[in-house]
């Protein structure tokens, strides 16, 4: 076993969980489940594979993950991130047997490749593939950083690239991916607001891996320039033709129509309205979406 714990949080995933917890099998020698309040059988199946399960309240993803940093008693010198509906590869999972212990002390994090499988079908084109991700680092040197969304772990020292991936294969749905993209637009407008008043995205990205510094870069200095609704028509644009995701047939066009120009609109309309209604009401942008979306930003 690996001197390593992987924090995996859940709500109602008794579709994925299990095969979640099987990818990983025999390498972290300890497995955190933190539960948001399932009503399915996603906690009694992740106690049953040996995972110490907690249970807290949800907030957003970032103040869950650093509830489980702080709350679940971990020791080991190496924490994972992974969600529920992902798998660790093999050929990750060999990785980390063979590089994990020769890591270097100066290293802080490690970043890895994502998979996007989506409609049955692995999307390896339009800029999704291979996007690196920081999910593993050295206990106490790593947090979530606190946004609504696209948040990242920021770690404290050198970050090293390990070649192989995990697989993201979420098996809901379309209606259900649409209802979460919906909320997921809800929270990225938010987010975009705050940000125009609060500059921090130069401070985080120096904990960042080099590939999301620069997206981020690109999305708060040119991207969030750009009118509403035309940078989401340019963005998809750029993926599908530039970046040749019309290579992943029928599902990359579905994929690449909804998450890169869909989504991206969806949320631009959000920004507007919530624009709107700080001016038709008169009220800072944390009561508006108070009593909009129900979220506490305050």
């Amino acid at each position: 076993m690996l001197n390593l714990t992987i924090i995996v949080l859940t709500f109602n995933e008794e579709r994925h969980i299990r095969r979640c917890l099987d990818s990983f099998s025999g390498i972290a020698s300890r497995v955190v489940v933190v539960d948001s309040g399932s009503s399915d059988q996603t906690r009694e199946i992740a106690a049953n594979s040996g995972a110490d399960v907690y249970g807290n309240p949800w907030l957003n993803y970032a103040k869950q993950f650093n509830w489980a940093l702080d709350h679940c008693n971990i020791r080991t010198d190496w924490v994972m991130r992974l969600d529920a509906d992902e798998i660790v590869t093999p050929a990750l999972a060999l990785q980390l047997r063979q590089q994990l212990a020769l890591i270097p002390a100066a290293t802080a994090g490690i970043t890895i490749n994502r998979q996007i499988h989506f409609m049955g079908k692995w999307i390896r084109h339009g800029a999704i593939y291979p996007i690196r991700t920081l999910r593993v680092w050295r206990n106490g040197r790593g947090r979530c950083e606190n946004r609504w969304m696209d948040e990242h772990i920021l770690v404290e020292g050198d970050i090293h690239h390990i070649n192989a991936d995990i697989a993201d294969i979420n098996l809901n749905n379309i209606t259900w991916w649409i209802n979460k993209h919906n909320h997921y637009a809800s929270r990225e407008a938010v987010d975009l607001l705050m940000g125009e008043n609060n500059n921090t995205a130069g401070e985080a990205a120096k904990a960042m891996n080099a590939q999301a510094h620069i997206k981020r870069w690109i999305k708060h200095h040119i991207y969030a320039h750009l009118p509403l609704g035309m940078r989401a028509l340019c963005y998809f644009l750029y993926r599908y033709f530039f970046r040749l995701g019309f290579l992943d047939g029928w599902p990359g066009l579905v994929f690449h129509v909804l998450q890169g120009l869909w989504y991206r609109f969806l949320v631009d309309v959000k920004v507007y309205e919530l624009r709107q209604l700080i001016v038709e009401r008169g009220q800072p942008l944390a009561q508006v979406v108070k009593d909009e979306y129900g979220y506490d930003i305050s």
